[in-house]
């Protein structure tokens, strides 16, 4: 008997069939072409936009691996009371998805944690499930701090602190007038609201 793979509540049936199907057939419960990552409109579940914006940030990520860390980055986000946008619309600006980033300044993996931080945070930054999930649990820490503590934005404050360092956060009493980290903040924002408009 063959294993069926759900992804987001939508079954994949015949892995093979689906990989090399690019026709949707008529309405059925079941996902026949994984083209429908690439071709569902607005009303796609969530999983198919953030898969979607993955594979067109970064095209060596095929339909099916998107689709995993699509769906591990939504679980991630839940567990951690973040709006799934905003985690999957981060990890897109650090990376672009790619397990094998390395940064000039030595962060590596998806979530783009240096090596003091991931020991801190009990993440192996080379391990995509890993990784999201020390994103998730960092950014939701960062919202949660600025939330309770100013009526600045949070979320860009979570992102100035992801980007130059929580520090620099305090330093500054806010975001920090580095024109990087600004645009920072300007970049997860387009990719936030990418993803929820389509």
């Amino acid at each position: 008997m063959a294993a069926v793979l759900t992804v987001s509540g939508i079954r994949i049936d015949g892995l093979r069939d689906a990989a090399l199907s690019w026709h949707m057939p008529p309405p059925v419960g079941v996902m026949r072409g994984l083209r429908l990552c690439m071709d569902s409109g607005r009303t796609a579940p969530l999983a198919m936009k953030v898969a979607r914006e993955v594979m067109r940030t970064n095209p060596r990520i095929g339909a099916v691996d998107a689709l995993l860390l699509a769906t591990d980055t939504i679980e991630a986000a839940h567990a951690r009371g973040l709006p799934p946008q905003f985690l999957a619309a981060t990890l897109l600006q650090e990376s672009a998805f790619d397990p094998f980033a390395v940064s000039s300044a030595g962060a590596v993996g998806i979530a783009q944690f240096t090596v003091p931080t991931a020991i801190e945070y009990g993440v192996d930054p080379w391990e995509p499930p890993s990784a999201i999930a020390g994103a998730a649990r960092l950014l939701a820490a960062y919202v949660d701090d600025y939330r309770a503590r100013t009526d600045d934005d949070p979320y860009a404050l979570a992102l100035a602190a992801y980007n130059a360092g929580p520090g620099t956060v305090s330093a500054y009493h806010g975001v920090p007038p580095y024109r990087e980290t600004r645009e920072y903040i300007v970049d997860v924002r387009d990719r936030w609201s990418r993803i929820i408009g389509r």
